[in-house]
C-alpha cells in the first residue's frame, strides 16, 4: 500500500516565501531558494509552490525563480501561479517541474486543462480549489487570492473535473488556512462524496496529529500544510520542520492494520 505524501506548500510573494492567515496577513518567512535546500535536507515527499502574486497582478509566471526553484528541488515538485494557456504550462515542465496546478482557470477555461493533459497526461495537471464557507449558503468557491466569490455548485463541479483530464485535486479551505485549528472534515468528506479524484487536502494543520486525523478517516491522500511546516511555537517563530522518519511512522501506522 502507498502512503499519502505528506506536501509544504510555499506561497511565493515579492519573490519571497510568506505565510498568510485566510489569505490575509503575509508574514516573511526567508528566500525560496534557501527554504528549499532546508527542505532537501529533510526527504519530503512533494512540494508544492503557489505564486499569490501572479495571477491577481495580471502576470505571467515567473520563469527565471521557477527554474531556480526546480534545479534546486530533490523532491517531486508542484507549481501554480499566473499560468494562462498551454504554453505557457509546458514552458513550466520543461524548466524541471512534474506537475502544475491551476487554480482560477479552473473555473474560468477548463478547455486549458484539458489540452494540457492531453499533452502531457493527468497526473501532471492539478486543479486547485480555494474554498469559503457560509453561514446561510454553505460552501462556495472563490478565486483571485478569495477576493471574487463564484457562484458555481463545488460539488457538481469537481464531480466533472475528471472528465476534464484533471489528474489530482488540491483543496484549499480559506477559513482554515493559516489558522493552526485542524483540517476542515466535513469539507473534505463532502468533496470525497463526489469525486474519486486523487485528493490533497490544504487549510488548518496544527500538529501531526491534525495530519493522522486527515489520513486515518480517508485513507490515501495529500496531505499539505504551510505554518506546520515553517512555525514552531505559540509565538510563531520561524524553524523550517518536517516529520522524522519515526515520526511519519507514527502518522501512518493505522493505515498497515
Amino acid at each position: 500500500m502507498l502512503n499519502p505524501r505528506i506536501i509544504p506548500t510555499l506561497l511565493i510573494h515579492n519573490e519571497g516565501v510568506y505565510k498568510t492567515t485566510r489569505f490575509k496577513d503575509p508574514k516573511y518567512i526567508g528566500d525560496p531558494i534557501n527554504v528549499v535546500r532546508i527542505f532537501n535536507e529533510k526527504y519530503v515527499d512533494e512540494i508544492m509552490v503557489l505564486d499569490i502574486d501572479a495571477t491577481v497582478k495580471g502576470k505571467e509566471p515567473n520563469y527565471g525563480l521557477i527554474e531556480k526553484i526546480a534545479s534546486e528541488c530533490r523532491m517531486p515538485l508542484c507549481y501554480g501561479g499566473g499560468i494562462k494557456n498551454k504554453d505557457q504550462a509546458s514552458r513550466i515542465f520543461d524548466l524541471g517541474v512534474e506537475k502544475v496546478a491551476f487554480g482560477s482557470l479552473t473555473l474560468e477555461s477548463p478547455e486549458i486543462l484539458s489540452e494540457v493533459s492531453e499533452e502531457v497526461g493527468s497526473q501532471s495537471v492539478v486543479a486547485v480549489l480555494d474554498v469559503k464557507k457560509s453561514t446561510f449558503s454553505g460552501y462556495h468557491l472563490r478565486t483571485c487570492n478569495g477576493e471574487k466569490k463564484s457562484n458555481i455548485d463545488i460539488f457538481k463541479f469537481v464531480a466533472g473535473l475528471k472528465d476534464i483530464g484533471v489528474g489530482e485535486l488540491v483543496i484549499n479551505s480559506i477559513d482554515k488556512e493559516g489558522t493552526m485549528s485542524g483540517y476542515d472534515l466535513d469539507l473534505v468528506r463532502k468533496i470525497r462524496e463526489n469525486t474519486n479524484l486523487p485528493l490533497t487536502i490544504i487549510g488548518g494543520a496544527g500538529s501531526y496529529n491534525d495530519i493522522k486525523e486527515l489520513i486515518n478517516e480517508f485513507g490515501i491522500i495529500g496531505v499539505a500544510a504551510g505554518s506546520l511546516f515553517v512555525f514552531r511555537g505559540k509565538f510563531r517563530a520561524v524553524l523550517i520542520n518536517y516529520p522524522t522518519i519515526e515520526q511519519k511512522r507514527e502518522i501512518f501506522q493505522q493505515l498497515t492494520k
